[in-house]
């Protein structure tokens, strides 16, 4: 796969494709490792120039069911009154991410793919974005002391996505 760090998106209109992209968060855990989950329902476009996506926080997935059910009530994303994350961006290297209706800048790291045809003839782009934000600026902020001192959660998380599109028929 041949990539090429761009700092703007290419031209068309363009859908993730659900399959092949992955939308997935990483925070310093108990001292000791990194936490690792993710979403599956989320909508990415990028037309114009502007990619835009949504993120149904129902779909978190952190390969625990009761873990996945505290993240809906208000300690985490408060899926009830706040039902998406958004994101969006027209330039690659700063965006707008919302979450639990607070809006803020983050600054983005994007890899672009050279555009290639699939074997079905569908062109294809690969995005790949990261940006770490401080979850307690979002009131994401829920903690507990870890017994060897500070705290479980670390307060910066990374936010992944590696964004398969697809081009639309013309």
């Amino acid at each position: 796969m041949s990539t090429t760090t761009f700092t703007s998106a290419p031209a068309g209109t363009w859908s993730a494709d659900p399959v092949h992209s992955h939308v997935a968060f990483e925070i310093d855990y108990a001292g000791t490792n990194v936490f690792r989950g993710g979403f599956n329902d989320y909508v990415v476009t990028l037309a114009d120039g502007v990619l835009e996506s949504s993120t149904k926080v129902a779909s978190v997935d952190v390969k625990d069911e009761q873990l996945n059910g505290h993240l809906q009530t208000p300690d985490f994303f408060d899926a009830e009154r706040f039902p998406e994350i958004t994101f969006r961006t027209s330039d690659l290297e700063t965006g707008e991410l919302t979450i639990k209706g607070v809006t803020r800048p983050v600054k983005i790291e994007a890899v672009v793919s050279e555009p290639n045809v699939d074997p079905f003839g569908r062109e294809r782009v690969g995005i790949k974005l990261a940006a770490t934000v401080d979850r307690n600026e979002y009131g994401v902020s829920w903690n507990a002391p870890n017994q060897g001192g500070g705290n479980y959660l670390g307060d910066d998380v990374t936010i992944k996505a590696d964004l398969a599109l697809v081009k639309a028929a013309a």
